[in-house]
């Protein structure tokens, strides 16, 4: 019977359709989004998206149900994730640079029930996953053999109601990040988590008046997520297909881009280049950067060359991106020390710096970086022990091991992980070390991240040998398997790789004289 002194729920938490569809009316004449070739007004986006729901509602796609994307940067690949999320759709991205293998283990994780592929980048892999996952259904961006033209299906149906259908609770994103066991695992992250980010990410990193954001790494990761938070403001988002310095001076040049995010490398790339002395870029107001630590030094360089436009964003999969903030005021070259900090923990997110028993370590002591709040991620899909791991003692544990000053400035200092990053890319040592184990001449192999100028860490592998291999076999093996990212930059052959008392290989002992002297494990 209902109580009348009982208030129903007013709300339902936030969710990123909602969003979408304030942003979609209020700007709605407004540049959204542009690809090399096309251009979309907001207005015109929400129409894309609302014809490929109807599509995708005809082939009984429903909330709560699966859908995978693999695919290069452009404006349709966003309206898919829009179309998505709007429709209460849990939505993974494949990351475009990983091997067949780890495409086909994600799509079939996910319980994914259609599959959205490039069909000019990606359409053997569509089908090769197709061949493996006969149930799926397979759809591409163009007209691509063995799957149906999403687009062409588009034309021919009427635009579908703009609702949003999703709850706070439910996924929007089911992100794969790799593990130390060499399982990859799916990072639900709730709308209610995405909405939080994306105002996180307008709020707290210092955004232009006018933005006009180059996305140049892949809307599938870090510049993606980013995404939300320029929409939510009303920016306009230009699109490449990938980051090449000339091009990409080019397109800041011609667009008076004001917004760009980018993993130190690609920083290191551009203080290097030519092309940025032959280029006008003095529209840029911020570069994000993020993804793997960045040196000092080169910082310090960089913000002589752009002035101080630097916004440093730290976080994981597991908080997208919005755990710490370096702001512009806080890059100051007149204090080189906090060049190497990861700043301020973000307004509305508990953070501390947590020992072995759970216990906060004092002002300039190491602690593990432990997180709650809205931001954190729902848990592991289908892996309750490991969501019981990383959230043992009511703390999402990072893995990284950090120190703060009296006034809550951060530094990461180490890794409780192994976790490598190398270019902006997560990469763990046993996904390596399997690729290279399943190679006939190989008997033992160990895998570790060595510093590296141009890509702050490089993989490198050490390699135990049963039979007739060389070095350039073995990474053209691993490419194979695993994708470029993954592929050692040198393989040593040994006769013995280190071990522990207790038998695992000892990656400390691997790693010692490579990292001997260096404070922070960049070059």
């Amino acid at each position: 019977m209902d109580r009348p002194d009982v208030m129903p729920p007013l709300y339902t938490s936030g969710t990123v359709g909602l969003m979408l569809l304030a942003s979609f009316a209020r700007h709605a004449t407004r540049p959204a989004l542009a690809d090399d070739r096309k251009r979309w007004t907001y207005g015109e986006t929400a129409q894309a998206v609302a014809r490929m729901i109807a599509v995708l509602k005809g082939l009984g796609l429903k909330r709560g149900d699966g859908l995978c994307v693999l695919s290069a940067n452009r404006v349709e690949a966003f309206a898919t994730g829009a179309a998505a999320l709007l429709m209460g759709v849990r939505y993974t991205p494949l990351h475009p640079l990983a091997g067949e293998e780890d495409h086909v283990a994600i799509v079939e994780d996910c319980e994914a029930k259609a599959l959205i592929v490039d069909g000019v980048a990606f359409g053997p892999r569509g089908r090769a996953i197709k061949a493996a996952l006969p149930a799926l259904t397979l759809l591409s961006l163009d007209a691509c053999e063995g799957a149906t033209d999403l687009l062409a299906a588009c034309e021919t149906v009427e635009p579908a109601p703009l609702v949003d259908e999703a709850d706070g609770g439910d996924i929007s994103y089911l992100s794969y990040t790799g593990g130390t066991t060499g399982r990859s695992k799916g990072v639900m992250i709730s709308h209610r988590a995405f909405v939080y980010a994306a105002l996180l990410q307008a709020s707290d990193w210092d955004w232009p008046t006018e933005i006009r954001f180059l996305a140049a790494t892949p809307i599938t990761h870090s510049a993606g997520a980013a995404l939300y938070a320029i929409v939510l403001r009303g920016g306009f988002v230009r699109l490449l297909p990938g980051f090449e310095p000339e091009r990409f001076c080019r397109t800041v040049a011609e667009e008076r881009i004001t917004a760009t995010l980018l993993v130190p490398t690609m920083i290191y790339v551009l203080l290097d280049h030519p092309a940025r002395r032959s280029h006008d870029l003095s529209s840029l107001q911020t570069i994000v950067y993020g993804a793997a630590p960045m040196s000092p030094d080169r910082l310090k360089e960089a913000i002589g060359v752009f002035g101080q436009v630097f916004v440093q964003l730290y976080g994981q999969t597991e908080a997208p991106q919005c755990i710490t903030t370096l702001r512009k005021v806080d890059h100051d070259v007149a204090r080189p020390e906090r060049l190497g900090g990861c700043g301020y923990p973000v307004p509305g997110l508990e953070v501390k710096l947590l020992d072995a028993d759970l216990n906060e370590v004092p002002v300039g002591q190491p602690g593990e970086i432990c997180v709650r709040g809205p931001l954190v991620m729902s848990g592991y899909w289908k892996r309750p022990d490991a969501t019981a791991e990383a959230f043992r003692g009511g703390w999402l544990h990072t893995g990284d091991v950090a120190v703060r000053e009296a006034d809550g400035f951060m530094t990461i200092v180490d890794r409780t992980k192994d976790m490598i990053v190398t270019g902006g890319f997560n990469v763990y040592p046993r996904e390596v070390e399997d690729a290279l184990l399943s190679h006939p001449a190989v008997a033992s192999a160990a895998v570790i991240g060595v510093p590296d100028e141009k890509w702050g860490e490089a993989v490198k592998a050490f390699v135990v040998l049963k039979g007739e291999a060389d070095e350039a076999a073995l990474k053209a093996w691993v490419k194979d398997r695993r994708g470029s990212v993954w592929t050692p930059k040198s393989v040593e052959i040994v006769d013995s790789v280190p071990l522990t008392a207790i038998g695992k290989v000892d990656r400390k002992a691997l790693r010692a004289k490579y990292w001997e002297g260096r404070g922070r494990g960049v070059a």
